[in-house]
C-alpha cells in the first residue's frame, strides 16, 4: 500500500535531478565565456599642449672680470650667498698702480709749475712787445711756450684720472643684486684682464628667471598660421600662459607668460629659439636647470577619445575591435589623430558611444561571443596627463 507514495516520491527526485543538471550545463556554458574589459568611446572637448625642453637663467647673470692686473688679497663675501649691489667682493694688490698714480700727481703738479711759470713770462713780454721793445718773434715764442704748457698740464690730468680709475678696479663690487656663484679665484691668486678667459664670479638676479628653449622652424610656422588662422595678432602670443615642469617632473607653482623670439632662426639647427618669463620669488629656480615648458597651442572641439591601449597597430594599419549586439568582436580600420595624454583621438571609424575592447595580447576567437566587461576610463583625466 506503500507503493503509489514511493513512485511519487522518485518522480520528485527525478523532476529536481534533471533541473540540476540544466543548471550545470548553463553555468558551464557562461564559465566557457571569455571575459573581455570595454570601454565606450568618448567625445570631448581636448586642448592640445605642446611641451619644449629649455634652460634657465637668471634675469640677469652678469659675470665679474678683473679689470687690472694683480694678486687677490681679501674676499669679502660667502660664495652662493645673496649680495647687494654695491657690495665689496674683491680687492686686488693695489701698491703698483697706487704708484703709477703717484707720479702722476707729481708730474702734474710740474706742468701746473710749468705753466705758472710760462704764463708769468708771456705777461712780461706782451707789454714791452707793445712798446716795440721786444721783436714779434719774441711774444709769439712766449705764447706758443704758454699753450705748451697748458698742454702738458692737460694730459697730466688725465694721467692721473687714468691712474684713479685703474686704482678704482682694484676694489670689485657687486654690479647688481643677486645670488654669487663659486669663485674662480681665492686669496692669493693672480688674476689678469684676460684671465684666460674665465670670470672670477657671476652674479644671478633670480626674483625672475629666463627660460629659453628652441622652437622647430616647421612647428613655428604653424603656430604663425594657427594664430593668424583664429584672427589673433601675433602680439597675442604674449597672453598665452606658458606652463613650467621642473626636473622631477612635478610643476612649478606659477604660471609665466612668453618674452620674446629671437629675430632668426638658427641655420645650424633650423629652429627658432624663445624665452618666456616666470616669476621666482622664492628663488626656487635656479640658472642652469633644463626644464620643460608646456603650453596650449591647440584645440579640437567634440573630438572622439578612446584609451590608447586600444588601438592596434600593423604597420600604417590602425584597428580597434568593436563589441556588437551579439556580444562578438569585429575588427574595424580607424583613422586615428594625435594622443593627448593616455587617450587617442579618433578622427574616423567610429562613433561616441560605440563598445571598444581593451583586448591587449589576448588571443581572441572573432566566432564566438564574449563576455563583456565594463572598465572605467575617465576621459576627463586622461587628456590631462
Amino acid at each position: 500500500m506503500h507503493q503509489p507514495k514511493l513512485i511519487k516520491q522518485l518522480a520528485v527526485c527525478l523532476l529536481f535531478a534533471g533541473l540540476a543538471g540544466c543548471g550545470g550545463k548553463e553555468e558551464k556554458k557562461a564559465a566557457l565565456l571569455p571575459d573581455v574589459n570595454y570601454v565606450e568611446v568618448g567625445m570631448r572637448t581636448v586642448p592640445v599642449y605642446t611641451e619644449y625642453v629649455g634652460e634657465t637663467y637668471g634675469k640677469a647673470d652678469v659675470e665679474i672680470r678683473s679689470r687690472v692686473d694683480g694678486w687677490v688679497t681679501s674676499m669679502h663675501f660667502k660664495e652662493g650667498t645673496f649680495v647687494q649691489q654695491g657690495q665689496l667682493l674683491y680687492v686686488i694688490d693695489d701698491q703698483p698702480i697706487r704708484t703709477r698714480l703717484e707720479a702722476a700727481e707729481a708730474r702734474l703738479a710740474e706742468t701746473r709749475t710749468m705753466m705758472v711759470k710760462a704764463k708769468a713770462d708771456l705777461d712780461r713780454v706782451e707789454p714791452l712787445a707793445e712798446m716795440n721793445a721786444l721783436s714779434q718773434r719774441d711774444l709769439d715764442a712766449a705764447r706758443a711756450q704758454y699753450d705748451a704748457s697748458k698742454s702738458e698740464v692737460s694730459v697730466a690730468e688725465a694721467q692721473v684720472r687714468s691712474a684713479r680709475i685703474q686704482l678704482s678696479y682694484t676694489r670689485i663690487t657687486a654690479p647688481i643684486s643677486g645670488t654669487i656663484g663659486i669663485s674662480n679665484a681665492l686669496e692669493g691668486d693672480y688674476v689678469s684682464i684676460g684671465n684666460q678667459g674665465k670670470p672670477l664670479n657671476t652674479v644671478s638676479a633670480t626674483t625672475e628667471v629666463r627660460v629659453r628653449f628652441p622652437v622647430a622652424e616647421a612647428e613655428y610656422l604653424r603656430l604663425v598660421k594657427k594664430i593668424r588662422a583664429d584672427g589673433q595678432a601675433m602680439k597675442n602670443i604674449v597672453n598665452v600662459p606658458i606652463e613650467l615642469i621642473l626636473g622631477d617632473g612635478t610643476a612649478y607653482t606659477e604660471n609665466g607668460r612668453m618674452d620674446l623670439a629671437n629675430r632668426e632662426v638658427d641655420p645650424a639647427t633650423g629652429s627658432l629659439l624663445m624665452q618666456a618669463v616666470f616669476n621666482n620669488q622664492q628663488r626656487i629656480i635656479r640658472p642652469g636647470q633644463f626644464v620643460k615648458v608646456r603650453f596650449k597651442s591647440d584645440e579640437y572641439k567634440d573630438a572622439l577619445l578612446v584609451p590608447q591601449q586600444t588601438v592596434a597597430q600593423v604597420q600604417s594599419v590602425y584597428q580597434v575591435f568593436v563589441l556588437g549586439d551579439s556580444n562578438k568582436l569585429a575588427p574595424r580600420m580607424v583613422v586615428p589623430g594625435v594622443r593627448v595624454g593616455s587617450s587617442w583621438i579618433i578622427r574616423d571609424g567610429l562613433k561616441a558611444g560605440e563598445k571598444v575592447a581593451v583586448v591587449g595580447n589576448a588571443n581572441i576567437n572573432l566566432k564566438t561571443a564574449v563576455n563583456p566587461v565594463q572598465m572605467k576610463w575617465d576621459y576627463d583625466s586622461s587628456i590631462q596627463n
